[in-house]
């Protein structure tokens, strides 16, 4: 089920995901603001990551939880997207989004994530060692970069949980949360999550191509010279 998912998704975009995910209640569309795509996958390969979120939770060394000990990435299953978090008390609801300069990521995670087939990495924070992710062509997601490695400032709480992140929103923040086997969906417009729900999945997997393809109408339209909003109204209307 999961290898079809992935190869369905992948000839969409985030945006064709977050029309669907508006369509059935989501108002934000499932989208993670201010990410940044750092590094691209190959050129032979789908422009869209697509997999299962495996998390990763830091926090500063003065949380009361236990260090988790050994490496994360060694565990880091085929087909999925690592993604990486700070609690609540590293978290900025504006830019720089993170109070954590140290990086949290660097260039052998993803040499390791590569080798283990891992789809690609979305990190909450900063990342290093650009150039590495780049050669490798290991899509990697992030809130920017830095140079030093994480391990003076935080430590690593908790793996394969969900995961809260802070969102800048009207009235007020809200934290947005990424479990554990949910979908990631991530390229140049930024990273949308599916939450695991499988009648959501079967829903937003029927809706996408029909909303697509309807668009595609749209577009033709337009280049003919027809009016946007009577296209749209027409050919989304069977959608």
């Amino acid at each position: 089920m999961t290898k079809h998912i992935i190869e369905t998704l992948q000839k969409f975009t985030p945006c064709d995901v977050s029309d669907a995910l508006v369509k059935f209640g989501f108002k934000n569309g499932g989208y993670f603001p201010n990410l940044v795509r750092q590094s691209q996958g190959k050129s032979a390969s789908p422009n869209t990551v697509v997999g299962k979120a495996y998390t990763v939770l830091f926090a500063p060394y003065d949380d009361p939880n236990p260090q988790i000990g050994g490496g994360y990435i060694d565990s880091l299953p085929e087909d999925s997207v690592l993604v990486i978090a700070t609690t609540p008390a590293l978290q900025l609801p504006q830019a720089p989004y993170t109070k954590v300069n140290n990086a949290l990521y660097g260039g052998l995670m993803s040499t390791r994530a590569q080798y283990l087939k891992s789809k690609g990495t979305v990190v909450f924070g900063r990342i290093r060692d650009l150039a590495e992710h780049r050669q490798l062509e290991h899509p990697v997601f992030s809130y920017g970069v830095g140079s030093t490695a994480h391990k003076p400032v935080v430590k690593i709480i908790g793996i394969n949980i969900p995961v809260d992140v802070l969102v800048e929103g009207y009235p007020e923040a809200e934290f947005q949360t990424i479990n554990p086997g949910d979908i990631v969906v991530a390229d140049e417009n930024g990273v949308v999550r599916i939450p695991q729900e499988e009648k959501l999945l079967a829903k937003v997997l029927d809706f996408i191509p029909r909303r697509v393809s309807a668009d595609e109408l749209v577009a033709q339209d337009i280049k003919e010279g027809k009016p946007a909003a009577e296209s749209q109204k027409l050919r989304r209307s069977a959608v």
